[in-house]
């Protein structure tokens, strides 16, 4: 049974905290495991990425068969139906178009004090991309990991993707084709984020690395941050609703099965301020999944950690859902701009009642790459400029240091830190 709460109540606030204290990531300790791997990596190279196929992928490899041929990877790609790869051509437009506009500029300009100042962004010399295998094989997320890094014009992208028994999915291999993608390896797990981020014999090691995985890549990711950067860690997808009555009750319990079909671990949320209007999606959830083909992951993903969350008013779903701070927020309310210009805290929002969260999946542009587990709250979106660095630029001329340097000893001074002081007064004798 879903949890349902009432903001009449009084213990509503008990349970709202409750909720939003639900650890749903997997409590498995794996750091011991995932930093014996990274170790064996780094000591002997292509011959534990060798083992490591064997062991979790059941594969036998010769370290010249960890990267993937460009005939491999045309001849798998032209498996794909036509119909999956046009809307791949499709999406790749849209998201690529978006992502354009995100591309920061150089800042350069003189102040007051005829100091000259800036800003120059560059991108990072290589990217690595670790891609899900097996079941869990998701083209749309190789574009969305991808795309960004090729707006940054990263001159290296380097892929990632297990291959458990030899089977790949040929429609990862078509968005590898439509992306120009070269450089691919038949690697997963944490001995893959370990490979791009020290390197190997057969793998050059990478600045960045993104993409989701399990929790043996999340805890490699962890581990491996400072010697490379990453995009986020990733946990259970979530989802949450803020609709009125006005809305179809079907519409909006797909759209809250639309993320809890990903994991049984997925969180949807329904705040609405309508207790018949709660009840007939509740309806509605218990009719889909019994047609769902992955009910049973969605149903207990509903039943575990759904949330049926009915209001007094709409006007109190602002400061609920800041506090939620989830990783996709439709609002499929009259006013939608104005509920939104109430909300902070979201990874991404869609906006009214034809807008369902699916659409930002894979077709809409923005990056599907998202902050979870509240993390909205500081963190956004994968973007272009996950995949630069920002480089300050200072000059001072003659009058220019004439008119700062005093200040910068003064403070050197303050500090305790001569040595500063002196490399400045020494310039304004």
């Amino acid at each position: 049974m879903v949890k349902r709460l009432d903001a009449r109540d009084a213990n509503f606030e008990a349970e709202f905290a409750a909720l939003l204290e639900d650890k749903r990531e997997n409590a498995t300790d794996v750091n011991a495991t995932v930093a014996e791997i990274i170790a064996d990596v780094r000591q002997r190279g292509d011959a534990a990425l060798v083992d490591y196929s064997v062991q979790f992928d059941r594969l036998t490899l010769a370290p010249d068969r960890l990267r993937l041929t460009e005939q491999e990877i045309a001849d798998l790609a032209a498996q794909a139906s036509a119909e999956a790869v046009a809307a791949l051509r499709t999406a790749e437009s849209r998201i690529r178009a978006f992502h354009e506009k995100q591309r920061p500029a150089d800042l350069r300009y003189i102040d007051d004090a005829g100091v000259e100042l800036g800003a120059r962004w560059t991108p990072v010399s290589a990217a690595g991309l670790y891609v899900p295998g097996g079941l869990a094989a998701y083209p749309s997320s190789l574009l969305m990991n991808a795309i960004p890094a090729q707006v940054a014009r990263v001159p290296r992208i380097a892929m990632t993707v297990p291959t458990p028994d030899d089977v790949i999915n040929p429609l990862v291999m078509a968005a590898v084709r439509i992306l120009g993608i070269t450089e691919v390896y038949r690697l997963g797990g944490a001995q893959a984020i370990a490979a791009l981020a020290f390197g190997t014999e057969s793998v050059a090691s990478v600045d960045v690395i993104v993409g989701p995985g399990n929790a043996y890549v999340a805890t490699a990711k962890r581990q491996v941050f400072g010697t490379v950067g990453i995009d986020m860690i990733a946990g259970p997808s979530e989802i949450l609703v803020v609709a009125d009555a006005v809305n179809d009750p079907s519409w909006i319990a797909a759209d809250l099965l639309s993320q809890a079909e990903h994991d049984s671990a997925a969180q949807s949320i329904l705040m609405t301020d309508d207790a018949g209007f709660a009840d007939q999606v509740a309806d509605a959830v218990a009719r889909q999944l019994e047609q769902l083909p992955r009910g049973d992951i969605a149903g207990e993903s509903w039943s575990r950690h759904g949330a049926i969350i009915v209001l007094r008013g709409l006007d109190e779903a602002p400061g609920l859902v800041d506090r939620v701070a989830p990783e996709h927020l439709e609002l499929a309310v009259d006013d939608a701009d104005a509920l939104f210009a109430q909300i902070n805290n979201a990874g991404a929002v869609f906006l009214g009642r034809n807008t369902p969260e699916a659409i930002g999946d894979y077709v809409a542009g923005p990056n599907h790459v998202l902050p979870t587990a509240r993390s909205s709250r500081f963190a956004s979106a994968l973007s272009v400029t996950d995949f630069m660095k920002r480089t300050s630029v200072v000059r001072c001329d003659r009058e220019s240091l004439l008119r700062i340097g005093p200040v910068a000893a003064t403070l050197a001074d303050a500090e305790g830190l001569p040595a500063h002081a002196h490399s400045v007064r020494l310039r304004l004798r």
